[in-house]
This record gives structure tokens, sequence and C-alpha cells, in this order.
């Protein structure tokens, strides 16, 4: 897939959730490979994608491969008066790792992945732009197979400063903050029964028994 037709699929799919989420605004997507993180202007607003997947293309040695670490960057401005907002993009690059060339080419991603991609930007932009409760964001973004341990050398991101985990990584992160929410719910849930409320319980039935002994006895003797 060439850029030209990447950039396509980018906007045309940008436009058309778009056109659903927010039909009264208007709003476009500039791709701008000079976009740098958090050096935002006045009103403006900043998400990053950290764990997409794409294809890249070495332009020098042919060499193809795949990276569940591409890392897009979006700057986010909505003109309320007007009515109008704006998104720049800048998918980050890398290297070829057969043949070091200094071009940075870009990826390609396949479609259903730009559309995940893009309902991700648009939470962002419901929570950043509108106050709004965006939702859910998608977090299995990542197509092919984790290759192993990332190359920071290689990638363009990693130059910028950006630290990016990996998709396995936040997955068991998620995993394990799940688990201790759950771990603490049925604790709350949990009867304790040294309890200011198990206690005085406890004291009553107490009371209780040797009050029936007493009666038991009493009847007894009578």
């Amino acid at each position: 897939m060439s850029t030209s037709l990447t950039t396509c699929e980018w906007k045309k799919v940008f436009y058309e959730k778009m056109e659903v989420a927010k039909p009264a605004d208007s709003w476009e997507l500039i791709i701008d490979p000079n976009l740098k993180p958090s050096e935002l202007g006045p009103g403006w607003k900043q998400y990053l994608e950290q764990h997409a997947s794409g294809r890249f293309h070495c332009s020098w040695c042919w060499h193809t491969w795949q990276s569940a670490h591409v890392v897009i960057l979006f700057h986010m401005h909505l003109d309320r008066t007007k009515r109008m907002g704006s998104v720049r993009m800048r998918v980050f690059k890398q290297l070829c790792y057969e043949c070091g060339t200094a071009r940075l080419d870009e990826s390609s991603m396949l479609e259903e992945n730009i559309e995940n991609l893009v309902d991700n930007l648009i939470t962002s932009l419901r929570e950043q732009c509108y106050d709004e409760d965006g939702g859910q964001y998608r977090i299995n973004v990542a197509s092919c197979p984790d290759s192993g341990e990332h190359r920071n050398e290689f990638c363009e991101a990693c130059q910028e400063g950006i630290v990016h985990w990996k998709p396995s990584e936040k997955l068991l992160e998620d995993e394990a903050t799940t688990d201790a929410s759950k771990l603490r719910a049925q604790g709350g849930c949990s009867y304790n029964f040294f309890s200011l409320r198990w206690c005085v319980f406890w004291a009553l039935l107490c009371v209780l028994i040797v009050y029936l002994q007493v009666s038991f006895h009493s009847s007894a003797i009578l």
C-alpha cells in the first residue's frame, strides 16, 4: 500500500466516522510529518496512540517488515464558535533493519486497524474537545504478532523521546489491574466476624443464652 493510499484511507474513515459522531461540526484531518510531541499551541490537545500495528517498506533495499509498535501522534483543536475542528497527525516511522538506511519509510495499515485507531481518536476528541464521556478505548489494535524486543535505535518515536510499551505488556497490566479490583471488591463484600456489628451480635447472643439458662433453672426449681 502506498503512502498516498494510506493517507486517503485515513481521511476517508475519519470523515465518515466524524459525520456520525459530530454531524453539526466540520472537522479536517491533516498529515503533518513535522508534528512534535507535547509542543501544543493555545487550545490544542494531544492524543498519542502507542500500540498500532503496521507494515513498513524500505525504498532502498525493498525489505518489508511488520511491527506492533507503531506510534501515532495526534494534535486536536476545536473552535466552538465556528464549530470547526482540526486534527494534525503524524505516523512515526522506523529504520530498515536490513540495510540500516537513513530513510525512515512510512508504514501502511490494514483498513480494520485504521477504523479501530480512528475510533480511539474520536474517543479522545469527545473527552478533550467536547468534555464528554468518550467511551472505551480499543486496546487490541495490533493485529500482527509481537515479534519480540522493540529496538529503540530503529524507531523514530523513540528517537523523539517517546516512551511506549508493547501491546502484550499493556494487556498484562490491564489484567493485573482488573484482578486487583476484583479482589478488592470481593474483600469489601466478605464478612468480617470481628467488626463492631458482629461483636454486638455475639454479645446479644450470649446475653440471650444466659437468660434462657437462668429461666430454665428457675422453672426447674419451682
